[in-house]
């Protein structure tokens, strides 16, 4: 890592959301392209910068930084010129020469620790001098923080949250307690943290370390979709980590229940620890539901007569189980109506919507993720909406969020319906049973045999176990779709039956390979060649990959890599953007992997906005090097990604089939000669 010390004569580019930044240095008298995220850098500032030079194809040298310092101007020209660059709101050129005439070469220090002497100065009233001092702190508070945590490789953007969680009193947060790194909105990884808290001299046996570390723990299982934990299972594993005495942790354990920092349930004779927020979230769903039950008024009824009124106008004939739901989803104030592949869920849907339109009742439908509310917006005509979006989220403090609609603000709607209900986790449904009114029918739907949310908590299958609502269970294949075997072999596959693939001119077949080598050059041949001739497929739009994990020969990583080298291949010319390992190209397919609400798009109407969600597939339309801005079209929107945004975003030519859930395609290939013994559900 090379280091020196440079002016900034120009700041190029700047994204304030994340401070991605491109700046013109000058260091002696070589200049040169340095970029990074660097808040609050501005020109005229004098810095140490870390890093290492790179040579990029179109733009040349460039500088990538790693980390800097900023350098406090010393005399009185230098306070002046930096003063009057704007750098701090509130602060211009005239403001400035005041502020440096008054107070010479102390300027900096009375406006970082004297307001009440910074308002003595002409036009500063004492609320500006309160305000000016406030984001001079700001900007120096992160650089603080990048120093303190400068040997531990700390990025820029860890800093930056930090502040925002912390706010002026990070250092002294910090080094009182470094495991608050390991919190909420920071996420540092408890192993550094360890290494923090062992340099700051850090009381190792400190309750709070103990504390930290059990809370830690309990976070961690969140990412295996796991609420709770037995607590006779937990302590184990919280004296694995802290290298602690069982005794220790049960007595922290105590503690942290007592205050309600930890929460503790006896079920069936045995004790469950679990985080605060999501038991209080399970709570309050069982108790909305049962409240949702009891308030519900059954006069709205639907008759058989309706019914066939219905059956007649679709020309179809519904069997028992879709009359009973139909009945059900009047006679209750929650339905849950499941049920495999071609079973009628959609058909029956449309007959309920149908129903309660006749009577003037004002429906929304919703689902967990773009892809499924695009799906079930074709497949009834009717606008759906994800369940963030029709919640209107916003972020609170801490990158925490937040939703518009709530129990003050509820959704005017009296009957919600919501697809895909399986991949619904415990918070997201809590939040959506918040702002719905106690009249409002609630029907979910779904199949319980799909793979559970991505987030903590089970919730679909939690209810359904639960047996105390109305749930209907559709099970008959009709006629269209049991002539399809993959329908066929998905019901086989739950029933613990083999599958059935003698058909050879079906539209499900296996294909035999020796070994994984084989296994990917075939994937590949299908994909690239087979598939497009034999059915005149496009390639890229119309077949998907399916992989049962990322890692592996036949894994996303190894197969996108390899798939777009097929059927993308960089041009002679042609601009690339290289993250961590990835090539992103023009015409690329990708595929968004986390929810960001604040990204933004533009409609191809012209209409702004923000928000693109984890598992929005869309292609690239728009690469520049030169600021590593990626552009990225999803449907009818373009999307905006910055460097720091990148990470949000891979190829998507194969993916996980946990990503894929809620979606279809036209042709999948799924690669199974490497499957993780823990992925065999069946």
């Amino acid at each position: 890592m090379e280091s020196f010390i440079a002016d900034v004569l120009k700041i190029t580019f700047r994204n304030e959301s994340n401070y991605y930044t491109v700046a013109i240095l000058k260091s002696g008298t070589e200049e040169f392209t340095a970029v990074g995220t660097m808040p609050f850098l501005n020109e005229g500032d004098t810095a140490e910068f870390k890093g290492e030079f790179t040579v990029h194809a179109t733009y040349g040298e460039q500088f990538k930084v790693e980390s800097f310092e900023r350098k406090a101007p010393q005399n009185k020209a230098a306070i002046l010129k930096y003063l009057s660059s704007g750098c701090i709101k509130g602060v211009g050129p005239a403001t400035a020469q005041r502020i440096v005439e008054k107070f010479g070469e102390e300027s900096l220090e009375i406006i970082q620790d004297n307001p009440t002497a910074l308002a003595t100065v002409k036009g500063i009233s004492m609320s500006k001098a309160v305000s000016i001092s406030e984001e001079y702190h700001k900007q120096y508070g992160i650089r603080d923080i990048m120093l303190l945590l400068s040997k531990f490789n700390i990025s820029p953007e860890k800093c930056v949250n930090i502040y925002k969680k912390y706010g002026a009193k990070s250092i002294e947060v910090i080094k009182a307690n470094p495991y608050v790194l390991c919190a909420e909105g920071i996420d540092f990884n408890f192993e550094l943290v360890e290494d923090i808290a062992v340099d700051f001299q850090f009381d190792m046996s400190s309750e709070e370390r103990i504390m930290a570390g059990i809370e830690y723990v309990l976070r961690k299982n969140l990412f295996n979709g796991h609420t709770c934990l037995p607590r006779k299972k937990f302590v184990p594993v919280a004296c694995n980590l802290l290298s602690c005495k069982e005794s220790v942790v049960e007595i922290c354990c105590d503690k942290l229940i007592d205050t309600f920092m930890l929460c503790s349930e006896v079920i069936k004779g045995e004790e469950f620890l679990s985080i605060p927020d999501y038991y209080n979230a399970e709570q309050h769903i069982a108790a909305r539901l049962f409240s949702v039950k009891r308030f519900i008024n059954s006069s709205v009824k639907v008759d058989n007569l309706e019914i066939e009124n219905v059956e007649n106008r679709l020309g179809i004939k519904f069997e028992e189980l879709q009359k009973r739901a139909i009945l059900e989803a009047f006679e209750s104030g929650i339905l849950i109506l499941t049920g495999g592949p071609g079973t009628g869920k959609t058909t029956t849907l449309n007959a309920i919507i149908k129903l309660f339109e006749n009577r003037k009742l004002n429906i929304e439908l919703a689902a967990p993720t773009g892809r499924a509310a695009k799906r079930i917006t074709e497949l009834t005509g009717r606008e759906a909406k994800t369940i963030h979006r029709l919640l209107e989220v916003e972020w609170g403090d801490g990158d925490r969020q937040q939703f518009a609609r709530n129990e003050k603000n509820p959704l005017d709607c009296d009957v919600i319906i919501v697809d895909e209900a399986s991949m619904i986790d415990a918070i997201l449904f809590d939040n959506l049973l918040k702002a719905l009114r106690l009249s409002c029918r609630i029907i979910l739907v779904g199949d319980s045999d799909q793979l559970p949310s991505i987030g903590a908590g089970n919730v679909l299958n939690d209810i359904l176990e639960a047996d105390v609502f109305p749930s209907i269970r559709l099970k008959k294949v009709f006629r269209q779709a049991d002539e399809s075997l993959i329908i066929h072999n998905a019901h086989a596959i739950i029933n613990g039956e083999s599958a059935d693939f003698s058909k050879k001119d079906g539209d499900c077949f296996f294909l035999t390979r020796g070994d994984k080598y084989s296994t990917v050059q075939t994937v590949l041949d299908l994909v690239c060649e087979r598939l497009p001739a034999a059915y005149d497929l496009d390639a890229v739009t119309d077949i998907q990959v399916l992989c049962p994990s990322r890692m592996l020969d036949t894994g996303t990583l190894n197969l996108n890599n390899l798939l777009q080298e097929k059927l993308n291949p960089r041009k002679k010319g042609q601009p690339q953007l290289a993250y961590k390992g990835v090539y992103f190209r023009k015409g690329d397919k990708v595929m968004q992997i986390k929810n960001n609400y604040d990204l933004q798009f533009w409609k191809d109407n012209g209409e702004f906005g923000t928000g693109v969600f984890n598992g929005d597939v869309g292609y690239i339309t728009e690469i520049d090097i030169r600021g590593g801005i990626v552009k990225v079209r999803y449907d009818d929107r373009v999307a905006t990604y910055f460097p720091d945004d990148l990470n949000q975003l891979e190829l998507a030519y194969a993916v996980t089939v946990h990503k894929s859930q809620g979606s279809e395609y036209t042709c999948v290939v799924i690669p199974l000669c490497e499957v993780p013994s823990k992925l065999m559900y069946r």
